[in-house]
């Protein structure tokens, strides 16, 4: 009897032991927050509801921030469009470059004629008549002639090319073919036409050695009267 009864004491205790425990420990969680009130469907002294892990985190760890590009991130974007804005800058600046006129690449122009010598020839005149879509006997050549004021027919010195092409802002083969429709129209000015015609009429006579004073004064006279004339253009 007294063994039986010891046991049932014992058992007692120890279920209210634990009840103590478990009330300590529910107590303890409410202060934290980590309990529900108990439903009328609940049992008489209370559950206690464990909570999943993302619903305990959500209580205590702040909501999440997005995440910012690292400084290396950040520096090859600002490089990246720095390269874009150079590749678009120096594009437009090599094609200025280009338009522009150039004493050096005139300069070269001139010796892919020239050669080894400072003077454009007869074989170099009729190689840069070809690149440049005339017959060296077409009178645009001798508006061109007169521009650069070459002293002999069929001949340009470097000096006269450079200055005159200089005066055209003309550095390359392609930049004097669109020049040409120009060079032309200065026929149509009479002014022009009278310098020009008295330029190619005083080659002429240097060619046959004649001075003015050989001249007959008729001669002299058409000279005056030289807007009447016109030149083939061909």
């Amino acid at each position: 009897m007294h063994s039986d009864a010891a046991a049932v004491n014992f058992q007692l205790n120890s279920h209210l032991s634990t009840l103590a425990n478990i009330h300590k420990i529910y107590h303890t969680l409410n202060k934290l927050n980590l309990t529900e009130d108990v439903g009328q469907d609940d049992h008489p002294t209370g559950s206690l509801r464990s909570c999943s892990s993302s619903d305990c985190f959500s209580k205590v760890m702040p909501p999440r921030k997005k995440r910012r590009p690292a400084s290396g991130d950040d520096l090859s974007a600002k490089k990246s469009r720095h390269d874009g804005m150079y590749r678009k800058y120096d594009s437009t600046r090599i094609k200025t470059e280009e338009e522009a006129f150039s004493s050096k690449r005139c300069l070269e122009w001139f010796y892919e004629y020239a050669g080894t010598d400072d003077v454009v020839g007869p074989e170099g005149m009729e190689k840069f008549c070809e690149d440049i879509g005339v017959e060296p006997e077409n009178v645009v050549m001798l508006v061109l002639a007169w521009k650069l004021d070459a002293q002999n027919m069929g001949y340009f010195t470097l000096q006269e090319w450079l200055k005159g092409m200089t005066s055209l802002q003309c550095d390359t083969t392609e930049k004097l073919r669109n020049t040409l429709d120009y060079l032309r129209s200065l026929l149509n000015d009479s002014t022009n036409f009278k310098l020009i015609y008295r330029y190619a009429f005083d080659f002429a006579r240097a060619e046959d050695g004649v001075s003015d004073c050989e001249l007959p004064a008729s001669t002299l006279a058409e000279q005056e009267s030289v807007s009447a004339v016109q030149l083939p253009v061909l």
